[in-house]
């Protein structure tokens, strides 16, 4: 009698997609050095330079939003920057684990990889932003930092939700990216540290773009610039301090265009290796 072979049953797209960020997540929440160093340096950031600007800092074109007001998107964007850039070291451990070589050889889907890795670095990204954001409300609510404004419309909130997700998971596609062509934890964090800083600076979400200034090419030319500005455009109630952003609908578009190019660069890098 001839035995019969049974192929082995190849995961679905999403059941690799699931795994993986289910991983990524409980292995950030069991690190709770670095789930401090996280999130307690953007409210350090956001405390020390709204409160100490707050009364010397011309917001340059934003009348009607105070500095605090101004600041809280670009500490968000922060948050999001930080956490999803620095989620992608995740894949050169696992490298030098020897994780990655044996997820590569699985009979899973070289994309579902990529997404699973992207997605588990997107949800801490923009779950730590929301609850920065939450602080900030309270704080708010409790008459501690009454400059502060909100939208209350739930739909606004879900918008809001959506940019960051959009936001963070082309960082998180940025980062991999960056992480896929590097062996090494230090030389990672050499170079990620040379971009991080002067990205997050030239988005607008420290200072307001001024017209005929130098810098502010190279802030048009920087695709975090369009998703710190779609982020002030859904938070700030003041019709006054948006007239110097650029239209959301542009905003949007330039924020896809670039989750797109950077997830289809780290799909075909992937697909490339050879196991």
């Amino acid at each position: 009698m001839t035995p019969v072979v049974v192929a082995p049953v190849r995961p679905s797209l999403l059941l690799g997609i699931w795994s993986l960020t289910v991983r990524e997540v409980v292995r950030f929440l069991r690190q709770r050095s670095r789930v401090m160093g996280a999130f307690v340096q953007p409210i350090l950031f956001w405390v020390m330079f709204g409160a100490g600007l707050s009364g010397s800092f011309s917001s340059g074109g934003q009348a009607g939003a105070s500095y605090l007001e101004f600041f809280t998107p670009g500490i968000a964007a922060m948050i999001v920057l930080f956490t999803s850039i620095f989620s992608a070291i995740s894949v050169i451990q696992d490298r030098n684990e020897g994780f990655l070589q044996g997820v590569l050889v699985a009979p899973v889907s070289r994309t579902a990889i990529v997404m699973g890795k992207l997605c588990g670095g997107m949800v801490l990204s923009v779950g730590q932003a929301l609850l920065f954001l939450g602080i900030a409300v309270a704080l708010k609510l409790s008459g501690v930092a009454p400059q502060l404004t909100f939208p209350t419309s739930p739909f606004v909130w879900m918008e809001i939700i959506g940019m960051l997700c959009l936001m963070g998971l082309s960082l998180c596609g940025l980062g991999y990216a960056f992480a896929w062509r590097l062996d090494s934890v230090q030389g990672f964090h050499a170079i990620m540290s040379v971009l991080l800083f002067p990205m997050w600076l030239l988005s607008g979400a420290f200072f307001p773009l001024k017209e005929g200034n130098w810098l502010t090419y190279l802030m048009y030319c920087n695709p975090l610039t369009y998703a710190v500005a779609g982020l002030r455009h859904l938070m700030v109630q003041s019709p006054e301090a948006l007239k110097a952003l650029p239209p959301l609908s542009l905003c949007l578009a330039v924020s896809i265009g670039f989750a797109v190019a950077v997830i289809t660069l780290d799909v075909v890098m992937t697909h490339k290796v050879k196991v």
